[in-house]
């Protein structure tokens, strides 16, 4: 490793200063008084050369960063639920779930109900727009009712949750998305078919 970086070389421009790599973006040149020192950052971090004076020291989620031309990139070195040591990455069985890598320690996050991890956009959006989440995960299965099947629905209703009495589904337009009522509330069917709202559980037949 010694050998390889002593084969490169960089010419400081200023005294001190925080310099770009040309073709890697996890690697940086570090100067002080002078004299360049070659520097990698995390395994999944890629160094922010946004600074213009160069004084800037920061490493950060290689998303987060506009690498251009700089292309290359360390091999990965992953840990379990962690394909890079840093980073934030989707599970790979659950669609509503993702991981918060830092130096390979994985912290878990769930999107809330109805919503489902997004890859690209690295946010939590409907799971019916996003694509890695298979069918049967949205809405855990629920189907909206066929057209005609519920009277005076349009395109829209709303259904209670077969197993949490907080949660609900909501149909828009044939496609199901599920919902949670606030805390300390829970779904009361209404009279009519694909009706209902959250209300205090007092309010609520049978609880």
């Amino acid at each position: 490793m010694l050998g390889a970086a002593a084969q490169e070389s960089f010419k400081c421009p200023d005294d001190f200063g925080f310099y770009p790599h040309h073709t890697s973006c996890d690697k940086y040149w570090k100067c002080d008084n002078n004299v360049a020192e070659l520097k990698t950052c995390g395994n999944g971090l890629a160094f922010d050369a946004s600074d213009s004076k160069y004084l800037t020291e920061n490493c950060d989620y290689i998303h987060n960063v506009d690498c251009g031309d700089r292309t290359q990139l360390e091999p990965p070195i992953g840990t379990h639920h962690c394909p890079r040591l840093y980073g934030i990455f989707a599970d790979e069985n659950k669609c509503d779930v993702f991981w918060n890598c830092w130096n390979g320690e994985a912290s878990r996050y769930q999107c809330s109900p109805g919503l489902a991890y997004d890859r690209e956009a690295r946010v939590c959006m409907w799971a019916d727009q996003v694509p890695e989440c298979k069918n049967e995960e949205v809405a855990n299965g629920f189907a909206c009712p066929a057209p005609g099947e519920i009277t005076n629905s349009g395109t829209f209703s709303r259904h209670a949750h077969p197993d949490d009495c907080r949660k609900y589904y909501i149909c828009l337009e044939g496609v199901a998305r599920e919902y949670g009522c606030p805390i300390g509330t829970v779904f009361k069917i209404g009279d009519a078919d694909g009706t209902g709202n959250c209300e205090d559980p007092e309010e609520v037949p049978g609880w």
